[in-house]
């Protein structure tokens, strides 16, 4: 029995695809696209070497694209001092006074905080803006107007 190789070309997207669901590397799609562009050259009636270059060149062209996209596009903070992931950073709080292991206690939202200098120098009282969490600890840098 002979099978088509366009239907083999289909069975090699599929078991891509899955691997990508499986393990939820978007590389792989990528390398489905490139044996997309392969059952596109065997149904054209392409040799297989000429399927096999195709397919490869897409796929690879596709997988270094994609690196590049990524390289190119900015990490996103950790999540300690992204305000899209902790609404309170950026807020302003109010610190009365610091005791010598730069940190404070402070009232924010109607809760007593502890309040920790992550700027530099040594911390004074005043208006500071909130640039991280640890834990139940609010970072906080003296706000520049």
């Amino acid at each position: 029995m002979d099978t088509d190789p366009t239907s083999l070309w289909v069975l090699t997207i599929g078991a891509l695809v899955a691997a990508e669901l499986a393990t939820g590397t978007f590389y792989l799609l990528m390398l489905a696209l490139g044996a997309v562009a392969g059952a596109m050259a065997a149904s054209a009636g392409l040799d297989f070497r000429a399927q096999l270059i195709t397919a490869s060149a897409v796929g690879g062209g596709a997988v270094v694209l994609w690196y590049f996209v990524r390289k190119l596009r900015p990490r996103a903070q950790p999540a300690p001092s992204n305000a899209d992931v902790n609404i309170d950073i950026g807020q302003r709080v109010q610190v009365p006074a610091w005791d010598e292991g730069g940190t404070a206690r402070v009232t924010y939202r109607g809760a007593h905080w502890a309040v920790r200098h992550a700027g530099s120098g040594s911390p004074a009282p005043g208006e500071h803006i909130i640039v991280a969490l640890d834990g139940n600890e609010l970072r906080v840098e003296p706000a520049t107007r």
